[in-house]
């Protein structure tokens, strides 16, 4: 991504460097105050440490040299077991406990100015009477437009305690009025599975993208609706899903299967078994049920998936997913710093073990393998996603499945290289600021429409998209293929999406955006999804 790229941030959201797949966020964790050392471990250590504090030629920081040690020993263990400074571990548990303090709203930084794309719906922000397309310039009186602040230091100025007030100073430019207000900080969730609707009369689609504390609840919720509707089959989009808490996947998977189907189970290096079975309690023990994955699909996304394959219990659509078996302890260290260490390793109900090989103390190869798997081919082709013998099982019902590297989808769905994401993501930097400056223009006549007649009804003019082209395609040389029917097709229900997003949330932006969803049309004929236009 570029580095002066502005992007939607929303202000809820934790530094990125601790969320995703590399922080090693797929536990199943218990906590405890220190780690105990031998006596001669603790004195060497020490001892090297006084060496340095007193006697080193220049003046150090002992604090930040035993951060690069533990980050520098656990890298040598494994690529999932991580250190957790003290200055992160907020964010990192917010992150995990799905949710924070705050105000609650979605904004971005647009010219010189943070401004409010959409307050969250129920939050503190919305009940003080912030509105779509506020400027925010001062926050307890300290400026904030026009000077150089990134977004994650706006957002520390804004969130603090529960209870307590953020005072702002807003612009706002529907009746060119400057006013400030005081807002309560409260508790805002951190939505995990931002759609659930149905495709059609019976066809239901739920997304999730992480696994936190709440992520069952939500799920439960948007299961049960669906049902009222009439759902009698459903798709579940696990993709680009880097996984979260174990015992969340669990809960998920429990849903879908009959009492007493091993789930999953855990090794630890004692030879320990931990199993975790289905109870009686499932919800959609019955009917269709289809599983998209691709190659971001993480741990406890796998764990959800693999059991569903391993007991025939679903198809899973897509490509290998990314191949993370490891389980990981978080521990409290004595300063207030954590680690997440690697303690178990997870099986599949038919015995298999998802993680993919790695090599101790090379992190940096174990994380191009996306390039690797561009390389052999295995993104493109079916026949080129690599299948150890050794390594292959069976499921109940006659299907073979393999392990040694993540799951293999029933269905292959190839990466399309000509896809706008892939071919002209340069291009995301300009395309936030130019659908804030539309809906800046039109705020007040697309905010007359439902969601579903914005869906039904709204259009991208071509004569939109050709300002955008030839505003920021100019310079390409692949500018003549943004006039590609394809192309102009992909992007203009992108662009379609994302005032969605940014007018009525998530749900409605993934109702569009499936409209070119290679993955769900080898489910269900375009034609025949109700929410298509």
């Amino acid at each position: 991504m570029h580095k002066n790229q502005k992007v939607i941030f929303l202000i809820f959201i934790g530094i990125a460097v601790v969320l995703g797949i590399t922080i090693g966020q797929n536990l199943n964790f218990t906590k405890q105050s220190h780690i105990s050392l031998k006596n001669n471990h603790k004195d060497k250590i020490n001892n090297l440490l006084q060496y340095i504090n007193e006697e080193y030629v220049d003046s150090i920081q002992t604090d930040s040299i035993v951060d690069i040690v533990i980050q520098d020993i656990l890298r040598n263990l494994d690529p999932h077991s991580v250190y957790i400074p003290k200055q992160d571990v907020k964010e990192v548990d917010e992150e995990i406990d799905g949710a924070f303090t705050g105000i609650g709203v979605m904004f971005q930084q647009y010219h010189d100015t943070f401004t409010v794309i959409r307050p969250l719906e129920s939050s503190p922000a919305l009940k003080a009477g912030i509105k779509s397309m506020d400027r925010i310039l001062k926050v307890n009186n300290d400026t904030v437009y026009g000077k150089h602040i990134d977004i994650t230091q706006l957002s520390k100025k804004i969130k603090g305690q529960s209870g307590t007030k953020v005072k702002l100073t807003v612009y706002r430019k529907s009746n060119d009025s400057l006013f400030e207000v005081k807002i309560s900080r409260g508790a805002i969730p951190l939505v995990s599975v931002p759609a659930h609707f149905m495709l059609n009369d019976t066809l239901g689609f739920i997304k999730i993208t992480g696994f936190a504390a709440n992520t069952y609840d939500e799920f439960n919720e948007a299961l049960k609706e669906l049902k009222q509707k009439g759902m009698t089959s459903l798709i579940l989009d696990l993709r680009d899903n880097s996984g979260g808490l174990l015992k969340q996947a669990d809960l998920i998977a429990d849903e879908f299967l009959p009492n007493g189907q091993l789930i999953f189970y855990t090794k630890d290096q004692k030879g320990h078994i931990n199993k975790v079975s289905a109870t009686s309690r499932g919800e959609f023990e019955q009917g269709n049920l289809y599983v998209l994955i691709n190659e971001n699909s993480a741990s406890a996304s796998e764990i959800v998936t693999g059991a569903l394959q391993d007991n025939d219990r679903a198809t899973i659509v897509g490509r290998r997913s990314y191949g993370k078996g490891l389980v990981q302890r978080e521990i409290a260290l004595s300063d207030g710093s954590k680690i997440r260490l690697t303690t178990a390793r997870y099986y599949t109900p038919t015995g298999r073990s998802i993680q993919r090989p790695y090599q101790k103390g090379h992190p940096w190869e174990y994380e191009q393998d996306f390039q690797k798997r561009q390389y052999n081919g295995e993104l493109y082709y079916k026949d080129s996603i690599p299948k150890i013998d050794s390594l292959k099982y069976t499921t109940p019902k006659g299907k073979i499945v393999y392990g040694g590297g993540g799951i293999i989808p029933d269905i292959f769905v190839p990466l399309n290289p000509n896809d706008y994401i892939y071919q002209y993501s340069y291009l995301n930097r300009f395309l936030s600021e130019f659908i804030t400056d539309y809906l800046d223009q039109h705020i007040d006549s697309l905010q007359t429409l439902t969601p579903q007649q914005y869906i039904t009804n709204a259009k991208i003019a071509d004569d939109l998209y050709r300002h955008f082209i030839n505003k920021h395609g100019s310079k390409s040389a692949k500018k003549h293929k943004l006039e590609n029917d394809q192309t102009r097709e992909q992007l203009k229900t992108l662009m379609k999406a994302l005032l969605a997003r940014d007018l009525y949330g998530t749900n409605t932006y993934y109702q569009i955006l499936i409209k070119n969803d290679a993955m769900l049309q080898q489910i269900i004929p375009q034609k025949k999804l109700k929410h298509v236009k």
